[in-house]
């Protein structure tokens, strides 16, 4: 029995792209957490939320729409993994294969970062399909996420020293 591409790949197979069910999980749980922050963040717009706004609650939602612009451009990559199929791949991989790369010689699907990546005969690989921006913009995003988050832990640890008095560790 010959094996194709159609019905069987191995884990060895140099030809491998995302594996369909890890997208579709992945769009699903990435969309159910994009619905959540933005319902939360809509919910942070209302008129008496708005009024007791502080530059701690501030710090508290910029991460929080950080995460949410960064789920949806990767969920616009996956999608774009999901829509384009391997031999639209395939042929995307020799179309953009650079001069200095004599044939391909496999192509692999990374969820993170989120690529699909045609491997050179000569050790050059290159991606395809998932836009350059997505990458950079996605870890762009998450630092700013992070930073935000953490001076938002700094401004309410001194809101709450300053409301006790006295230095040290707050009790409730």
């Amino acid at each position: 029995m010959v094996d194709t591409w159609d019905s069987w790949q191995s884990a060895s197979d140099p030809w491998q792209g995302h594996d369909v069910g890890g997208l579709l999980v992945a769009l699903f749980a990435g969309a159910t957490t994009l619905m959540a922050l933005t319902v939360y963040l809509f919910s942070r717009l209302a008129p008496q939320n708005l009024q007791r706004y502080t530059p701690t609650r501030a710090l508290r939602d910029v991460p929080l729409l950080a995460l949410a612009v960064a789920t949806a451009l990767y969920l616009w990559g996956l999608l774009l993994v999901l829509l384009t199929e391997d031999q639209e791949q395939a042929q995307e991989c020799e179309l953009r294969r650079p001069g200095d790369v004599p044939s391909l010689v496999g192509r692999r699907g990374d969820f993170f970062p989120l690529r699909v990546v045609c491997e050179g005969s000569n050790g050059h690989d290159y991606n395809v399909v998932v836009p350059d921006y997505i990458t950079p913009a996605h870890a762009a995003l998450l630092t700013v996420a992070l930073l935000c988050a953490a001076g938002s832990a700094v401004l309410h640890r001194r809101r709450l020293v300053a409301a006790d008095g006295a230095p040290g560790p707050v009790s409730r």
